[in-house]
């Protein structure tokens, strides 16, 4: 992405963002995220997005690996995955800005026979976090569907061909293998997302490590070696992630106390929760969320 494409596209994040966290546009699968304040490191599950820094930066901390995300940069992540994320540089008068472009298997499985790796083999493929740089072609389709936020006239004629474009584009670039395992039924990633979406519809509820292995169509060893090489994370500590964070929500959006969100998320015992809880988040959760509240006003 060239310089004044970055700046073009600061100018639409910055004008369609007017508060701060993630929101929607008027493009459909379109998102900004706006900060005006460096952030501690704190747990995320990305979806599976193409994710484009404007301005400001940010640090990922996946697995064992520190990425620095910078403007001009993309991050893509192809299933949903628990990651540690902190803002390093903003400020009100930079903000961080950062637009999320949903990524949609669908589509991907479409686009695929019309790509370099199509009637390719994925199976020993497993990639599901990158950063890189954004090369000419992703560029400018991505370009010209952020330049929709500013002409919504065109959103009807135009968003979808535009997203299949800036798609397209990105499966073709250097990272599109990496992409296109989101839509390969061959690849461990896809597989894994099998599991990973049974373990979101029922995070409440006794994780069974055989039942996932056999819907995968793994052995259970062979299961925990994938699940963890893929998402960083064994099975039981994704499902914690899941629980924590929603009680996290439970507790800050819903003012439910810390014993009955730990009841409600899957936990059997609240004093194991609190432990837990401090060690995710940094504190127990009354002062976590005092301190959350605090800081939003």
């Amino acid at each position: 992405m060239n310089d004044p494409q970055l700046l073009r596209l600061t100018e639409l994040l910055a004008r369609n963002s007017a508060k701060e966290g993630l929101g929607d546009t008027v493009v459909p699968g379109l998102k900004i995220f706006r900060a005006e304040s460096p952030s501690t490191s704190l747990p995320v599950i990305y979806q599976p997005s193409l994710c484009i820094l404007a301005q400001g930066a940010k640090r990922v901390f996946w697995s064992d690996n520190t990425y620095d995300f910078l403007p001009g940069k993309f991050l893509t992540v192809t299933l949903d995955l628990p990651l540690q994320s902190q803002i390093i540089e903003a400020s009100p008068e930079r903000p961080y800005l950062l637009m999320e472009l949903a990524l949609d298997a669908s589509l991907i499985a479409e686009l695929l026979p019309f790509t370099p790796w199509a009637g390719k083999s994925f199976a020993s493929k497993s990639r599901s976090l990158f950063v890189g740089d954004i090369d000419a072609g992703t560029a400018f389709s991505i370009m010209r569907l952020a330049e929709l936020m500013s002409a919504p006239q065109d959103i009807p004629v135009l968003a979808d061909s535009l997203r299949r474009e800036a798609m397209y584009r990105l499966l073709c670039g250097k990272h599109g293998q990496c992409v296109a395992l989101l839509a390969s039924r061959d690849s461990y990633l896809h597989r894994i997302g099998l599991a990973v979406q049974r373990i979101k519809e029922n995070f409440r509820s006794s994780l069974s490590i055989p039942e996932l292995a056999t819907l995968v169509g793994m052995s259970t060893s062979s299961f925990h070696l994938h699940f963890k090489n893929i998402t960083g994370v064994s099975p039981l500590q994704y499902q914690k992630t899941l629980r924590l964070m929603e009680a996290r929500y439970l507790m800050s959006a819903k003012d439910i106390d810390a014993t009955t969100s730990a009841y409600e998320v899957g936990y059997e015992s609240p004093s194991q929760f609190s432990r837990e809880y401090a060690r995710m988040f940094g504190n127990p959760p009354a002062r976590d969320i005092a301190q959350l509240h605090q800081a939003q006003g």
